[in-house]
């Protein structure tokens, strides 16, 4: 174990770890996201029972949700758990089950990647800052209307909302380098305790 362990590359052992730690902090986010929302449908339950309904919550309801989805599937391709068709791994030659699985990673950092590119058209940081940060400006000069709009009810910067969708990009390809490094045999693939099942 020691020996295996000493043979992994630095930099390997490194973006695994990196790839662990997110994972730590995203599992305790979608623990508290998955909270707030059983804690936000029960009180918008009790208060539209009791008829005095809070106007807001429901858009709160929905936000927290989206940004649970996101982050949970972020942590279930670390661990693996992500959806996928077994039909093919099921078919072929078991020496060709490493390769598909190397592919079907392969495609999730490929979609990360292509994520997190639309997610730079669309916030425009360059574009955003070169206006001095003004949101009618940038407006003005780009058609881009994101950081002049706000949600319905609870009055939101939409764009802050929207932050989810880079961050999620982001992880996606954090996690998905760190599965390809193990599928490799550059770096073991250590088995969490719960987590068992691995899709192919």
């Amino acid at each position: 174990m020691g020996l295996a362990h000493a043979k992994e590359p630095l930099p390997a052992r490194i973006w695994v770890g990196f790839s662990n730690g997110l994972l730590f902090v995203e599992l305790r986010i979608a623990a508290l996201l998955l909270a707030g929302l059983a804690v936000i449908i029960l009180t918008n339950v009790v208060t539209r029972y009791a008829g005095s309904p809070i106007y807001w919550i429901d858009e709160l309801a929905v936000f927290t949700m989206v940004w649970l989805a996101f982050i949970g599937t972020s942590a279930m391709s670390r661990l693996r758990l992500d959806f996928a068709v077994t039909f093919l791994a099921d078919i072929a030659p078991k020496r060709l089950g490493p390769l598909i699985r190397a592919g079907s990673i392969v495609l999730i950092i490929v979609f990360g990647l292509a994520l997190a590119w639309m997610s730079w058209i669309m916030l425009d940081p360059v574009g955003i800052a070169s206006a001095g940060f003004d949101a009618r400006a940038f407006a003005g000069q780009t058609f881009n209307f994101l950081y002049t709009e706000f949600t319905q009810t609870l009055v939101w910067p939409r764009w802050a909302v929207m932050l989810v969708i880079p961050l999620f990009s982001v992880c996606l390809v954090i996690h998905g380098l760190a599965n390809l490094l193990e599928e490799a045999g550059l770096v073991e693939r250590k088995v969490r305790s719960g987590f068992e099942e691995e899709a192919v």
